[in-house]
């Protein structure tokens, strides 16, 4: 089966590992020479690295040879089956994005892998019937989990045949609601929220916080280095979006705020609450 993924990022480049591991052909669409090229390198890292841990079906040639890189959505062909886009989280993008799929691919199911925004939204004046959530999470190749996120206007067989993908990559699958932040980014902002909070409040440092809830709690990271990962820029934005939906309880501490504007964004910028 073929399927394309938009945006060759971090999560675009671990969407694609995991659907070649998968035994799936592979559209990876990125824009510009530059963005392309790196797209496909960050497949072939990732891929590798699988490789060393003994986590891949096959050598990754193998798969890589059922990988294509495109510059243009244009180049999709009409016969792919699932499209996910992983653009920045932008709902004007995102739904550009899934139009130009939605004529490109007539038959497929649309999916966005965004982790907060309204799929019922990202559906509007679009075949919403076949618009549909897949969040992944980062890393995607390790991450055991996916959200599958359903608005009032999809297609139940659509919504089947989305399961059936993610959970032909080994995928757990829930199914949610479309609403504010789903299932996960709303507990998971709530508790990264409350913890920035605690510092800001000297109640512990990053350390000792985040070792109550990996220790106390059996969370596998904490939530200050789990933001590190994610990027304080990403956590932010995701929190001002649910404070305007869901009120002032998500409301960013200053020192979320403070840290962004330094550019302290975890560790893609080599600082955040902690240093990388």
């Amino acid at each position: 089966m073929i399927a394309a993924v938009i945006g060759g990022g971090t999560m675009g480049a671990g969407i694609a590992h995991v659907l070649l591991a998968g035994g799936h052909r592979v559209v990876l669409v990125e824009a510009g020479a530059e963005r392309v090229a790196a797209a496909g390198q960050r497949v072939e890292r990732s891929l590798a690295k699988a490789d060393e841990r003994g986590k891949l079906p096959a050598p990754p040639a193998e798969l890589l040879a059922r990988l294509t890189v495109a510059r243009e959505l244009a180049d999709l062909a009409p016969d792919v089956e699932l499209v996910v886009e992983a653009v920045p989280e932008d709902a004007a993008l995102k739904r550009a994005v899934l139009a130009a799929a939605a004529t490109a691919c007539p038959d497929a199911v649309l999916a966005s892998n965004t982790s907060s925004l309204s799929i019922t939204a990202l559906a509007e004046g679009l075949p919403g019937e076949r618009v549909l959530g897949l969040h992944f999470f980062n890393p995607v190749p390790v991450q055991p989990l996916v959200e599958l996120v359903r608005h009032d206007g999809v297609d139940p067989d659509v919504l089947a045949r989305a399961r059936a993908w993610a959970e032909s990559l080994g995928k757990t699958v829930i199914e949610v609601r479309d609403s504010p932040g789903f299932a996960t980014s709303r507990l998971g902002v709530a508790v990264g929220l409350e913890a920035i909070r605690m510092l800001e409040e000297g109640v512990a440092d990053a350390e000792g916080i985040d070792t109550g809830m990996r220790l106390g709690y059996n969370w596998p990271v904490g939530p200050l280095r789990l933001t590190d990962l994610v990027g304080l820029d990403v956590r932010l934005a995701i929190a001002e979006h649910l404070e305007a939906e869901l009120g002032p309880r998500f409301a960013p501490p200053a020192l979320l705020r403070a840290k962004v504007a330094r550019g302290e964004l975890g560790r893609k910028s080599g600082q955040g609450f902690f240093a990388w």
